[in-house]
């Protein structure tokens, strides 16, 4: 982890020649939830592949660019496509923007994802507010000798999502009148999905959603001191004994039709903080 720092450092100066403001809030947009970006005041766009250290996102339906500007009149860095594990990177190159997004003033990361659905209460479209997470990548980004300029070497993971916000969360989908689900997403490697008998392991040990990203990200963002929110879009269901072939274009499909859902929460939650 020695190296990071002035990975981190180079850039975020190369952002900053970009755009002269500080983000109050990063946010990390996954599969099919790109249209967020259509309400941005956008005052920057910048090309991943532009940025020092920055990996190139290959991913199906990934933009892969940051978006800098304002949210309900809040300032936000939003990534408009993530990268994973899947894709050949480590969890360090992975969770590099989360560490940018910190060293460039964030104090809030919302992350987002397309996920499984394991709960059989949970319907196609429905939202997650993610309350807890399990790890099953086999991997953890803060492997390696810590770094103490970047966060502690035995982050307490309690509350990697804050309860404030998740309740926040959940209010404004009462209030909006829509499915929003408190649960808990576990993360896998991929890039190939589950089997009958993984989804009910899965299942058994605690899990309503799974997907291949987001917690290496809230590790990052719990090692390094941000608060944090996160959503799960239910795409497909997985339940064993009715399990069907799974169809990506499907998936991300169902992820752009329940993306309004999404845009309200993180606005809700954007306006929530903004209160005096």
């Amino acid at each position: 982890m020695l190296d990071l720092y002035d990975k981190i450092h180079e850039a975020q100066t190369f952002i900053q020649q970009q755009w002269s403001n500080s983000p109050r809030v990063g946010i990390i947009l996954g599969t099919g939830l790109g249209p967020l970006v259509e309400q941005i005041e956008i005052e920057a766009s910048i090309e991943y592949e532009s940025i020092p250290h920055f990996p190139k996102s290959t991913a199906t339906s990934h933009r892969g660019r940051l978006v800098c500007g304002k949210l309900c009149g809040v300032s936000v860095l939003v990534m408009e496509g993530r990268f994973h594990m899947y894709e050949g990177y480590s969890l360090k190159q992975i969770t590099l923007p989360v560490r940018v997004m910190k060293a460039l003033g964030a104090e809030l990361l919302i992350v987002s994802n397309a996920a499984g659905g394991m709960n059989p209460y949970h319907q196609v479209g429905d939202i997650v507010v993610i309350e807890d997470h399990i790890n099953l990548m086999g991997d953890n980004p803060l492997i390696g000798i810590n770094d103490d300029r970047l966060g502690p070497r035995f982050p307490d993971m309690c509350e990697p999502y804050d309860k404030e916000l998740v309740a926040c969360a959940l209010g404004v989908a009462r209030q909006e009148n829509f499915a929003a689900h408190q649960g808990v997403f576990v993360a896998v490697s991929g890039p190939n999905l589950e089997t009958r008998a993984e989804y009910r392991f899965l299942r058994n040990i605690g899990a309503d959603v799974v997907g291949m990203s987001t917690v290496p990200e809230v590790i990052v963002a719990v090692h390094c001191g941000l608060r944090t929110v996160g959503f799960s879009v239910v795409t497909d269901l997985c339940l064993p004994d009715a399990l069907e072939p799974a169809d990506v274009q499907k998936i991300i499909a169902a992820a752009n039709s329940a993306e309004p859902k999404l845009r309200k929460l993180v606005t809700g939650v954007l306006k929530y903080i903004s209160q005096p």
